[in-house]
């Protein structure tokens, strides 16, 4: 890397590094329109006063009174909703350096997103997180897991057994499950992580199955993993399986979190040059778009024709409004950053792709933000626009509740308590660009 570029890369990481409040500041969103998302619809010309890192008050703004010195924002025309979170998330490891791990965490918060449900950990990413939480560093808040528990890595039962011991004293928050493992050593993975009292998410081992991991009490499925195969593949499914394995999803109270853009692109007929000239690629480094080229085309030139690729994304998209209308829960993620998913700008593509699985805007924006409050049994504490709500919001120039597109039009986002305006947000974008050409 040359100087110049090095000089750029340091300048991008400005604001990275949060500095030490003095006091406990003030920030009032003034008459502005609020989706609570604790209920449906839209909350007219309130106030919100948040505190710290808390909201303190809401209300119409005739009655609500802004305190003396606080911050104002100005929120006529504009409507302010609850961050978003992101729950099949990656973070750089290690040997990435700084830079990129830092950038990462904007790219995530520049989108609104305030919470990252990470599913590939290491030690590192648990000192990340403690510097998040401590307010050292500007990022979303992260629930870590350890390295994935696959096949390669617990190839026995006791291997998976020792592996789940060593997390849990790590204090890891999770466990990734991923593909390889034997039946048997699931079920001793399954019954040390009860035993430890921690949660178990990720993928369905093809030795295992669908229904046997629901009957284990995995607390999600992520990509629908499996669900294609287990309703007859798509020249097989029909209505009779799809509704057993959507009843079986609901009664284990399982969470789905699709992921269903990362499957557009794996499925799909982009080719490599539509997609480079997705916009958001000049927030990531050269590296990762040659590594994504490289990929796809690989996939490519093992993949069925495209007529049936198609085929298998439509059925994705039918298991997915199956299991919403029949009430399983579901949480939004997107498995960012993978092939051509850019951390945070790949909600607005996640959203495009619910949409057309036949889910309401309504429904996304509660899936990508009160519902994972649910899962994380954290109601009270972020998830909605209400007094004690943690201060993690979104503040947009129009209605996303009429179009999903809207989230796109921020107008700023506070994280943590920490007022972003879209004008900070956009310098910094533009100085990671720059950094990256």
């Amino acid at each position: 890397m040359t100087l110049a570029s090095l000089a750029l890369a340091a300048l991008a990481l400005q604001g990275s590094i949060l500095p030490k409040r003095t006091q406990e500041p003030v920030v009032a969103f003034v008459d502005v329109q609020v989706i609570p998302m604790s209920r449906d619809g839209v909350l007219d010309r309130q106030t919100v006063i948040v505190r710290g890192n808390r909201i303190a008050e809401i209300g119409p703004a005739a009655q609500v009174r802004v305190p003396s010195g606080a911050v104002t924002v100005d929120g006529r025309g504009k409507y302010l909703m609850p961050a978003f979170a992101e729950m099949h998330g990656h973070l750089p490891n290690p040997n990435a350096g700084p830079e990129l791990t830092e950038t990462v965490l904007f790219l995530y918060v520049a989108n609104g997103v305030t919470t990252v449900r990470g599913m590939q950990g290491n030690l590192a990413h648990l000192e990340l997180k403690g510097r998040v939480a401590r307010g050292e560093l500007l990022g979303p808040r992260l629930w870590v897991p350890g390295p994935a528990l696959g096949g390669n890595a617990a190839p026995t039962p006791e291997a998976g057994r020792r592996l789940v011991e060593e997390q849990q004293a790590a204090g890891f928050d999770h466990l990734k499950i991923q593909e390889g493992l034997s039946r048997e050593t699931y079920d001793t993975i399954v019954a040390t992580a009860k035993r430890l009292g921690m949660r178990f998410a990720g993928h369905v081992p093809d030795a295992v199955g669908v229904y046997h991991v629901l009957e284990s009490g995995q607390a999600s499925i992520d990509h629908l993993d499996n669900y294609v195969e287990t309703v007859g593949g798509p020249d097989s499914a029909d209505d009779r399986r799809i509704a057993q394995v959507v009843a079986a999803t609901c009664t284990a109270r399982a969470w789905t979190v699709p992921t269903l853009a990362l499957w557009e692109t794996f499925l799909g007929t982009e080719d490599s040059a539509a997609l480079a000239s997705r916009p958001e690629l000049r927030y990531v480094p050269q590296a990762w778009r040659a590594n994504w080229a490289q990929q796809l085309s690989q996939m490519r030139r093992n993949a069925q024709p495209a007529e049936k690729r198609l085929i298998t994304l439509a059925l994705r998209r039918r298991i997915l409004k199956a299991l919403q209308t029949a009430g399983c829960p579901i949480a939004f993620g997107t498995d960012s950053p993978q092939l051509y998913s850019v951390p945070g700008f790949s909600i607005h593509r996640e959203m495009r792709s619910m949409t057309a699985a036949g889910l309401s805007p309504q429904q996304i924006l509660s899936e990508g933000t009160r519902q994972v409050a649910r899962y994380f049994g954290a109601e009270q504490e972020f998830g909605s626009v209400a007094a004690g709500q943690r201060a993690d919001l979104l503040l947009l120039d129009a209605n996303p509740l009429s179009d999903l597109g809207n989230v796109a039009r921020r107008a700023g986002v506070m994280v943590n308590g920490h007022w972003l305006p879209d004008a900070d947000i956009r310098a910094r974008l533009e100085r990671i660009a720059a950094a990256y050409q």
